[in-house]
C-alpha cells in the first residue's frame, strides 16, 4: 500500500524548503562538478541491456538545477527532470530546455514502461528509509524491460537523520542491494567515488542496476 503523503511531511517539507531557499549558491557550486563517470556508467550499460545505440529516454530523478540534463540533452538523449524543489524546476527549465516535473519523491507519479535510463545522482538518499521500497518500485516500473537504474548515494552504517536542515539516509553496499533486489533490480556494477582515492576518502557508492525482468 502507498504510504499518504502527509505522513512523510517532517521529512520532505523542511529538506524541499532548504534547496528553495539554497538554490543559487547550489547550483554555483555544483555546476561544474565532474560526474561524467556516471553519467557513461548509465549510458553504457543501457545500451548493453538494450543491444541498440540511443537516443534514449532518460529520467533525472532529483535533477536539480538542471546540470545533469543539461548534459543527456547535449547527448542528443530525450531527457526529463523529476524535481521536488519548485526553485529548482524552475532553473533547470531554463538551464537545460528540458521538460521537467515537479514531483515529491514520496507521491511519484510517472508512466510505466517508459524510459530506458533513471539517473539518480545524489537524490535517492534523501527518501524517507520507510518510503524508499515504494519509490524503488516506481522506479523500476517507469523503465523498460531493458532499462537501466543508476544510483549514486553517500554512504555510511545504515543511519539516517539531518544534516544541515536536509534529511537524508546513508546506506552501506550490503543494504543497498538488498533494496535494490526486493524493488526487483539486478545489479550491474558497482564503484566509490572520488575515483583515484583510497576508500576512506570516497563518501560516494555508486551502482548500476536493471530491471530483473529485462528480455534478451
Amino acid at each position: 500500500m502507498k504510504h499518504p503523503l502527509p505522513l512523510f511531511n517532517e521529512y520532505t517539507t523542511p529538506t524541499l524548503d532548504y534547496y528553495n531557499q539554497k538554490a543559487d549558491d547550489f547550483f554555483a557550486g555544483t555546476v561544474d562538478h565532474d560526474v561524467a563517470q556516471n553519467i557513461s556508467a548509465l549510458l553504457q550499460h543501457i545500451e548493453i541491456q538494450a543491444a541498440v545505440s540511443g537516443p534514449y529516454r532518460i529520467l533525472d530523478m532529483g535533477c536539480g538545477p538542471g546540470r545533469d540534463l543539461k548534459t543527456f540533452k547535449q547527448l542528443d538523449h530525450i531527457a526529463t527532470g523529476l524535481e521536488g524543489a519548485e526553485r529548482f524546476v524552475e532553473m533547470a527549465r531554463a538551464y537545460s530546455g528540458c521538460e521537467v516535473w515537479q514531483q515529491d519523491f514520496v507521491d511519484l507519479d510517472l508512466p510505466v514502461g517508459h524510459f530506458d535510463g533513471v539517473f539518480a545522482n545524489a537524490s535517492l538518499f534523501h527518501v524517507p528509509r520507510q518510503s524508499l521500497p515504494q519509490v524503488l518500485q516506481a522506479l523500476q516500473a517507469t523503465l523498460k524491460p531493458h532499462g537501466v537504474l543508476f544510483s549514486s548515494n553517500p554512504r555510511g552504517n545504515n543511519e539516517e537523520g539531518w544534516n544541515g536542515g536536509r534529511y537524508g539516509a546513508y546506506y552501506n553496499l550490503e543494504a543497498w542491494r538488498e533494496y535494490m533486489a526486493t524493488a526487483g533490480f539486478i545489479e550491474l556494477t558497482h564503484y566509490y567515488r572520488p575515483p583515484g582515492v583510497p576508500r576512506e576518502q570516497q563518501p560516494w557508492l555508486a551502482s548500476v542496476w536493471c530491471k530483473a525482468n529485462r528480455v534478451g
